[in-house]
This record gives C-alpha cells, sequence and structure tokens, in this order.
C-alpha cells in the first residue's frame, strides 16, 4: 500500500444546543470546514479523487448525501464525487478511515474525510419517524440475540463492570473543563478552528440574513467537584450526570488526505501520517467499549505498546468509556484528551471523528509530539480507530 499523510485539518468551532450556531444549515457549516482545506493548504480541489463524509441524522436537511451537497454548496468541483457513511457516532472517523484507504489502495491519490452534525435542528433520534410508520431500526428477530439497550444505559452498565464510581466519573468531568479552559486560556486552538459566521435567528424562531461571527467552543462551564457531586443522574445507582456525559453540539471537521508521493509533486508539506485505521465490533449491549478493542488492534498490528503513544484523543460520550478504556489500555492519562474532550467541547456525533483527528494532528505539531491514537465508541457496538504519526 501506498503511504498516505494529512496535508491539513480543521474543525469548526463547537456550538452548544440552541447556541450561536444553531441556526446554520449542515450543508453551510460542512461546506465552510470543506472549502478551509484548500483556502489553508493551497492545494487545487481537482485534485481530490473523492470526498467521504459521515452523518448520523440523515433526515431533513442531513439527507439526500449532505456531503456531496455541502461540497456542491461550497462551490467546489462538480466533478469530485462525495458519499455519506453513517457508523452512528464514528461516522466521520469511518469516513476518513474510508479516505484513507481509497488512497492506500491507489484508486484515487487524494481525498477528503469530513462530517457534521446541527444536533440543534436534528435531534436525535430524527431518523425514526412515528408517521408515517416506516419500522422500527431492529425487531424481535434482533432481540433473540441481543437486548437492546440505550447508549445511557450501556454506560452505566460499564461503570458497574469496571467498578467506577460517581466520584470517579465526576472527577473525570472535572478534569476535561479544566484542560479545555487551559487550551482556550493558552491559545492552543488557534491552528485548528475555523471562525464561523452563523446566521442570527428571528423572533420567529427563523433563520435570518444577518449573521454574528462564532470562533469559540461553547460547550465549557465553570465548575467544581462539589457542583458537579450536586447534579442528578436519571437512576438511582447511577454515575453519569449532565457534567459527565458528552454534549449535543453543533459541528464539523474535515481532513485533507493524500499519498506522499502527490503532496510531494505539489510541494506541500504534510502534517502527519496515517500508519494504521480499523472498525472492531463490540458487545451491542455494553455498546460503547469498542474504543478497547479498537485501540488494542491498532496497537498489536503495529507492535507497538501504550507508552508508544505520545497523544490519545478518545471520544468522551460518558466519562465511564474513558475510565473503563484506562483500566485496560493503563495509559498515561497526561496524554490523553490534553485540550479537554466530549464532555466539555460536545459531541456533533457525525462530525465528531474528523473534530478529534483534527485535534490530535495540531496537537502533535503544537507540543513537538511524535505520534496518536483516535478512537471513539458508537452506537450498536462499534470501536473506531486511527493511528497517526507527525510529519
Amino acid at each position: 500500500m501506498r503511504e498516505v499523510v494529512i496535508v491539513d485539518a480543521v474543525r469548526s468551532p463547537l456550538g452548544k444546543r440552541r447556541g450561536a450556531m444553531s441556526a446554520m444549515h449542515s450543508i453551510d457549516l460542512l461546506a465552510s470546514v470543506q472549502q478551509a482545506l484548500f483556502d489553508r493548504s493551497g492545494v487545487d480541489p481537482t485534485e481530490v479523487g473523492q470526498v467521504v463524509g459521515g452523518c448520523v441524522g440523515q433526515v431533513g436537511m442531513q439527507t439526500m448525501n449532505v456531503t456531496r451537497n455541502a461540497w456542491l454548496r461550497a462551490g467546489l468541483p462538480l466533478e469530485v464525487a462525495a458519499s455519506t457513511v453513517d457508523a452512528q457516532c464514528g461516522s466521520s472517523q469511518q469516513a476518513t478511515n474510508l479516505a484513507y484507504s481509497l488512497v492506500a489502495a491507489g484508486v484515487v491519490d487524494a481525498a477528503v474525510g469530513c462530517g457534521v452534525e446541527v444536533m440543534s435542528r436534528v435531534a436525535m433520534g430524527a431518523t425514526i419517524p412515528k408517521e408515517p410508520f416506516s419500522g422500527k431500526p431492529v425487531n424481535k428477530n434482533y432481540w433473540e440475540h441481543y437486548e437492546l439497550t440505550s447508549q445511557f444505559e450501556g454506560a452505566e452498565r460499564i461503570a458497574k463492570q469496571w467498578g467506577i464510581t460517581r466520584e470517579d466519573t465526576d472527577r473525570f468531568g472535572k478534569s476535561s473543563q479544566d484542560r479545555a479552559a487551559r487550551a482556550w486560556n493558552e491559545d492552543r486552538y488557534a491552528s485548528q478552528v475555523l471562525p464561523i459566521d452563523a446566521p442570527d435567528w428571528d423572533d420567529d424562531g427563523k433563520p435570518q440574513k444577518t449573521t454574528h461571527r462564532v470562533d469559540r467552543d461553547e460547550g465549557l462551564r465553570e465548575t467544581s467537584i462539589e457542583g458537579l457531586a450536586g447534579l442528578r443522574c436519571n437512576l438511582p445507582d447511577g454515575v453519569h450526570t449532565a457534567g459527565t456525559s458528552s454534549q449535543m453540539t453543533d459541528g464539523a471537521g474535515a481532513v485533507l488526505i493524500m499519498s506522499r508521493e502527490k503532496a510531494n509533486e505539489l510541494g506541500v508539506t504534510p502534517k502527519a501520517t496515517i500508519l494504521d485505521s480499523c472498525l472492531v465490533g463490540s458487545d451491542p449491549v455494553l455498546m460503547l467499549t469498542g474504543p478497547i478493542g479498537a485501540t488494542q488492534k491498532l496497537l498489536a498490528n503495529n507492535k507497538m505498546q501504550m507508552d508508544d503513544v505520545d497523544v490519545v484523543e478518545i471520544n468522551e460520550a460518558f466519562a465511564s468509556v474513558v475510565l473503563a478504556w484506562e483500566k485496560e489500555l493503563e495509559p498515561d492519562m497526561e496524554r490523553v484528551n490534553p485540550n479537554g474532550g466530549a464532555i466539555a467541547l460536545g459531541h456533533p456525533l457525525g462530525g465528531t471523528g474528523a473534530i478529534l483527528l483534527t485535534k490530535a494532528v495540531h496537537e502533535l505539531e503544537r507540543a513537538d509530539k511524535e505520534t496518536a491514537i483516535v478512537t471513539m465508541c458508537c452506537g450498536g457496538g462499534l470501536g473506531t480507530g486511527t493511528l497517526l504519526r507527525r510529519g
């Protein structure tokens, strides 16, 4: 296979639900980060062979191949094909991994991996309409094999199985907020966040032609261990609250990938090399343990130990996801989500994978580190993984 590099990676600010970016149309938001790849890198977009995007809520403004619609909305070359995949929360990481595979296999010389979710306007569960009734995602034949649980139930079961307490999750939630605040105070996100001009709402709740500038993640909150301890959990013996779970968020990210030969030909300097990628299955009842298997696979395939990895970006869907992964992998937690994760910044479902890849690529450069792993848990019991090396 050919060596595949990341030329640039960019993300939008992450807007809280019903916040500063809630009037955005999904194709406008995704188009912004797609276009930014070429504005920043100087690469001609006609060099791209395919675009692969991720989106979970493929309904309404996110249906009809949102990736392609965004590309055309940006005025980018119509000859460049695009497709949209659904691997639940890992959609845009899987999309980027598929783009990597296309380049590695020689199908195309350059590709874009990306993803978007505007959760303020396309709510979770919107893809399962009540009328007209078109069936449910699983039926009784599925139940003969597996119990159907929610992600929240899975997170709570993980906490019980790995002996994770309420105090553990609160402490982790506080750390995520502290690290994100430090990152913004130290301007660590400067190289990766694209300011967005988002529409205003009118008094009737309709988007307007006037706009306001959004240049900062909105999910950060002043908090304390005492404050987190006072939050209510939906289960009597549960450990997760709003302060230790990912936030519903609006956001998008995009990654420009090409063969090293193509990068040399175009005279662009790669930011990172993709060494490996994977998508693994995990217990669909616990649902969210996929990062354990994905990380183990990447390490085994590349004859590496956890200590060989300088930076980890693992999605903080719930605190127990990361804490169970920690117990299995035994990493140095100073290297894990060093600039905060989804508990503080937010989790725009189909956009998060490309956003985590963007964070990892820029953190390797900022901190002068060599290797990174990006991994996510996904609904239905999946784990995405990508192994990166700087340069």
